[in-house]
């Protein structure tokens, strides 16, 4: 039996990869590329709520937003209800205290490729409609570089309207030297540094990554061209501080009803090397020498 930081896990793995689970919570704590260390951040970090203390722990969770306290952060430590599915297990947790809102994450592992399929669920288990999107995000050791490709092309015939829009959190300073900003990309070097950083966009590619250690993480997602977005139509953040760098998904805002379950999927890919057709030579370039 393995552990993390003192909590039970279990070990999903095949050719590719090796990935650890909480037993006891919808947590992904740990990712180990084939003949790689851990690519998840590590950490015990906690913040108190009047529910208890909320465990950042590091790796892959769901959250909902918008982001609030204490409602984003209703502890998730205890509860989970494993059961086997082909080549993965599913992760079920009890409705949250005062939220209800019930969390639920599928893992499986591709048996043909280095790929998890992750299936993220939310379903209300209140007495009352409640307005809100899923949110996936995954923490990542540092020293590497965050991948964010940005829209290009007109959105109109004549190009003369906007393509481009960026949200950046109030603690954020523009001319901070981890991030790169381009036409095509934007780049975020990961190193322990403050002030934290956050941004985040409306991303059509459907796609972000990450390089580190030689290994070239991809997240996939879908994307909905006229859905709503939280914070300012963002479906895609990014959140950097002296520990760790974030890699997040948004689904769209819903109106979720007492019973409903809203859906929000992510596709991860894992590649020993920057040579991928949709990232230019310029970028392999400019990325191996941070």
């Amino acid at each position: 039996m393995s552990n993390f930081q003192g909590e039970p896990t279990r070990v999903l793995e095949n050719e590719y990869m090796k990935l650890e689970y909480l037993e006891n919570a919808a947590r992904i704590v740990r990712l180990y590329p084939l003949g790689r260390e851990n690519i998840f951040a590590e950490m015990n970090r906690s913040v108190p709520t009047p529910y208890g203390d909320f465990y950042f722990r590091g790796g892959h969770r769901l959250w909902h937003s918008p982001e609030a306290m204490p409602r984003t952060y209703i502890p998730d430590n205890e509860g989970a209800l494993v059961s086997n599915i082909l080549n993965g297990v599913r992760i079920e947790m009890p409705p949250e205290p005062w939220t209800h809102i019930a969390k639920v994450i599928e893992i499986e592992l591709n048996s043909e490729k280095p790929q998890v399929i992750l299936r993220h669920e939310l379903r209300n288990e209140g007495p009352w409609a409640v307005e809100f999107a899923p949110w996936a995000l995954t923490m990542f050791k540092q020293e590497g570089v965050g991948i964010f490709p940005q829209p290009v092309g007109n959105v109109d015939d004549a190009g003369l309207l906007a393509n481009r829009k960026i949200s950046f959190w109030p603690y954020t300073e523009i001319k901070d030297p981890r991030l790169i900003l381009r036409d095509d990309f934007l780049l975020v070097h990961a190193t322990p540094s403050l002030p934290p950083l956050k941004f985040g966009y409306f991303n059509p590619q459907g796609w972000i990554g990450y390089w580190i250690d030689g290994v070239l993480f991809l997240k996939r997602f879908d994307v909905q061209i006229d859905a709503q977005y939280p914070d300012n139509g963002c479906n895609v953040e990014s959140y950097c501080n002296h520990e760790f760098i974030e890699l997040e998904s948004l689904g769209k805002i819903t109106t979720v009803a007492p019973g409903q379950t809203i859906f929000h999927n992510e596709l991860w890919e894992i590649h020993n090397s920057l040579d991928v057709p949709f990232i230019p030579t310029e970028i392999q370039k400019l990325i191996s020498g941070l």
